[in-house]
């Protein structure tokens, strides 16, 4: 038995580990432990633990503003993926989903029309409610009236139920004052119809098709028709003629674009001709007519499905709209246009994308609007994510955040458990979309993790 040793009465050697087999710790006032000593409960009681997830979402918050004040394609980091929908190069699995070039994600197709918010005009000549469509103002002229505008037939037509019918009398149509200046007044734009011309039945040399104006050829403004003598087609101000005509009783279609200052125009689908010379614009005042010349009727024969777009400096007629570019050759519309139409759900995911190391838990911030109506999150807009390539999909629930901007609306989730994995996706669901009623837009997403 170790007999007790005053420690007075220490005075060489040292302590064995017998001589203090209960030391408070109070009495340690100086020195160091050595590594490994303390036990790790000893540390993390005393510990404030710390929540990253308001870092977190600030910084995503702000690379969201940068992509889309940048207009950068999806992009990753060591911690986060960020899509603004600038292009389609992110996403994939779009299920009655589409990308407007608005750079938003919503439920629905887009038709055969391409992107509405560049549609101007849209004339299908079917005597009913939806024979006009776009950014416009119905026509001034009147249909189906003798002498006021052109008339509706159902014995000639292409597509549909009907076509317009100009006898070259008194038949046409003007469009408000200003549309033809609201519309095209600088810039690229393009005009699409199919027309069935007549016989020259009342030996008038040049039928007017369509003119940027109404006051007798202004020789500032943009103007197209065709001979009566060989039908090809020629721009009146622009002095551009093709080299083909159009077929006389037979439906041809017949394309116009203004691009990069260059007029081209295409003959059931072929380019007529390369080399145009700078195009005249339309008039910024005057009206926009389809069957005059300078208020007078000129053109005898038919019109369906007249098409007016508007395009900004990157885009061209090409743009959902036809197959190739703007020097090939295409194959004219085989179907009236449709708009774009709402589907009640849809869903879309990113492409995946690889982390560094697995991962079992993930966040994500998404940017919505609410275009009609007002969705409601984990209802009528779910988000899904995996960390498996999405084998398996775990559903979040998303909570509100502060505004984004103005009508565009932010919501989060943070630390979602998942099946651990390095094959990182989202999936976002759209559920109860009605045209007018209730129709969201993703504007953006930045995936964390």
């Amino acid at each position: 038995m170790t007999k007790a040793r005053d420690l007075a009465n220490i005075i060489s050697g040292g302590f064995t580990e017998s001589d203090i087999p209960n030391l408070s710790a109070s009495k340690i006032t100086s020195g160091t432990f050595a590594d490994a000593r303390i036990a790790a409960s000893n540390v993390s009681q005393h510990a404030t633990s710390f929540d990253d997830n308001k870092i977190v979402n600030d910084i995503s918050t702000l690379a969201l503003r940068q992509a889309s004040n940048e207009n950068k394609a999806a992009y990753n980091t060591n911690s986060m993926y960020v899509d603004v929908f600038q292009d389609a190069t992110g996403i994939t699995n779009l299920t009655n989903t589409l990308r407007d070039s608005g750079e938003f994600i919503s439920s629905g197709d887009g038709g055969t029309v391409g992107d509405t918010s560049n549609l101007n005009l849209l004339l299908h000549f079917d005597n009913n409610s939806n024979d006009s469509s776009g950014n416009s103002n119905n026509p001034t002229g009147a249909f189906g009236n003798s002498g006021t505008g052109p008339s509706f037939s159902t014995g000639t037509k292409k597509f549909g139920t009907h076509s317009a019918s100009f006898d070259g009398s008194n038949d046409y149509l003007t469009f408000n004052q200003g549309d033809g200046g609201t519309w095209f007044g600088s810039g690229d734009w393009a005009y699409d119809m199919w027309v069935l011309p007549n016989a020259n039945s009342n030996n008038t040399n040049y039928r007017r098709i369509l003119g940027g104006h109404l006051t007798q050829d202004s020789s500032n403004y943009h103007q197209m028709g065709f001979y009566s003598t060989t039908n090809r087609i020629h721009t009146y101000n622009d002095t551009i003629d093709t080299t083909n005509g159009l077929t006389l009783g037979s439906w041809n279609h017949i394309l116009v674009q203004r691009a990069d200052n260059v007029m081209k125009i295409w003959i059931n689908g072929t380019l007529d001709n390369q080399t145009l010379s700078t195009s005249k614009n339309f008039n910024t005042t005057n009206d926009l007519g389809l069957g005059h010349d300078g208020g007078n009727a000129k053109y005898w024969g038919y019109m369906d499905e007249f098409r007016l777009m508007k395009y900004a400096p990157t885009k061209t007629v090409g743009d959902a709209l036809y197959t190739g570019d703007t020097t090939s050759n295409f194959t004219p519309p085989t179907e009236a246009y449709s708009l774009p139409s709402v589907n009640a759900t849809g869903s879309f995911e990113n492409n995946a994308i690889t982390a560094s190391s697995s991962t079992n838990k993930m966040g994500a911030i998404i940017t919505y609007q609410d275009h009609a109506g007002t969705n409601a999150l984990n209802t009528d807009i779910v988000l899904k994510l995996s960390a498996d390539g999405g084998s398996n999909y775990s559903t979040a629930t998303l909570t509100a955040m502060p505004d984004f901007a103005s009508g565009i609306k932010m919501a989060k989730v943070n630390d979602l458990s998942v099946t651990a994995g390095t094959s990182l996706k989202y999936k976002l669901e759209f559920a109860n979309q009605a045209n007018g009623s209730k129709q969201a837009r993703i504007r953006g997403v930045s995936l964390q993790y």
